[in-house]
């Protein structure tokens, strides 16, 4: 027998193997807003407490859009600089939690992984991707800062890729982005679940001291240098939220969703 709960836009699903499966659920697309960071928080904290939990996989609904289709553009109408600086604080105590979670964690990503949502696969430790599922740093559209760079910097990706990525906004599929690195694994859309659901009945198998001991060795080798470039990029983008073309971007692409 399995345990269901509901977490904010999170259901959570602990299988007997101590594998447990967190499915986003925000309708149409997925978009991060507050709430959203607020949930993510108590879901980190609900596995965190939970000795029976020993690997995590993230998923979207079949019907969904998107895996995670970004920042929900509507908490971006109109804010000021310390406004987005306030917002920042907030969802700076919820990502580096998730990121330090001392379980093996994995992204079952079917569809889109768009800003935030490439950001957050990106704090997982395995990432298994649909061929055609697209991932996208666009905020350079909406006249701000990604403040991802230093992750993927972190994780090794090609600094020209990164940096086509992030100064045109284009979309890119698992496919196209496969020889970066980035994804454990590139699959038919069909075995995207079965394949992380795999990997994670395989790393929960093991010895859960272990397992723990091995994440946190794993996140001291990493290093921390990515979040204080992230901290950095957000106070770039901060001083850009009150001109015009942020404003303007932000607003186009509010007309184009309506």
């Amino acid at each position: 027998m399995s345990n269901c709960e509901r977490i904010g836009d999170f259901e959570l699903e602990v299988l007997p193997s101590g594998v447990a499966v967190a499915t986003f659920s925000r309708p149409p697309v997925n978009a991060f807003s507050l709430a959203v960071y607020e949930a993510l928080g108590k879901l980190t904290d609900r596995i965190a407490a939970d000795d029976a939990i020993k690997a995590l996989v993230m998923r979207a609904p079949e019907e969904a859009r998107a895996w995670c289709g970004g920042a929900d553009l509507k908490d971006f109408e109109g804010i000021t600089k310390t406004q987005r600086e306030e917002r920042y604080a907030f969802i700076n105590r919820q990502l580096p939690k998730f990121h330090a979670l001392d379980r093996p964690t994995i992204a079952a990503i079917a569809k889109p992984a768009v800003g935030i949502g490439m950001v957050l696969s990106s704090l997982f430790d395995f990432r298994v991707a649909a061929r055609e599922a697209k991932f996208a740093l666009p905020e350079v559209d909406f006249g701000l800062l990604s403040g991802c760079a230093g992750r993927f910097v972190a994780l090794r990706l090609p600094e020209p890729k990164l940096r086509e990525m992030l100064y045109t906004g284009r979309k890119y599929t698992a496919a196209e982005l496969q020889p970066t690195g980035f994804f454990n694994y590139v699959v038919d859309a069909d075995d995207v679940l079965p394949r992380a659901m795999a990997l994670a009945e395989e790393v929960a198998a093991k010895d859960s001291a272990i397992m723990r001991a091995r994440k946190h060795d794993s996140l001291k080798l990493e290093g921390d240098a990515w979040f204080e470039a992230y901290l950095a990029a957000q106070q770039g983008s901060a001083a850009m939220v009150e001109n015009d073309a942020s404003r303007a971007g932000v607003a186009a692409a509010l007309h184009r969703k309506g």
